[in-house]
């Protein structure tokens, strides 16, 4: 026997079944629109989808980054505050007199007539280490 077997039936020709092969031709074509259509909607979903979480996580990134950001000049912020507190402190210190005269014997070894400076070693500084 033959791998390819002809059919001798003979088709009808009325109009009928002229009207089921056009419905099921028609039925078939909007069959194939439909699943074009389909593939098409899920590539523009899956394209949409991909770009809204790509976009989400990079926010996400960029805002970790921010906070972290806004911790550390935080930390600063406040440091710097204290330093502000302490150079107001020295500049009202720094307007009396008697401060400053202090401040230079201390400092500079400046002494007044008739006074003599010794230099006194602190005790975790200045010892001597001899036996």
């Amino acid at each position: 026997m033959s791998a390819i077997r002809k059919k001798n039936v003979a088709k009808i020709h009325s109009t009928y079944v002229q009207q089921q092969e056009f419905a099921s031709l028609t039925t078939v074509r909007k069959r194939k629109l439909l699943f074009r259509r389909l593939s098409i909607f899920l590539l523009f979903a899956a394209f949409t989808s991909y770009f809204m979480i790509s976009s989400i996580l990079s926010q996400t990134s960029a805002l970790d980054a921010k906070m972290a950001q806004k911790k550390h000049l935080d930390k600063e912020f406040s440091g710097l505050k204290k330093q502000q507190q302490i150079l107001k402190e020295n500049i009202i210190k720094l307007n009396d007199d008697e401060y400053i005269a202090k401040l230079a014997r201390k400092e500079y070894f400046f002494s007044d007539k008739n006074e003599v400076i010794f230099n006194i070693p602190d005790n975790g500084k200045g010892k001597s280490t001899s036996n």
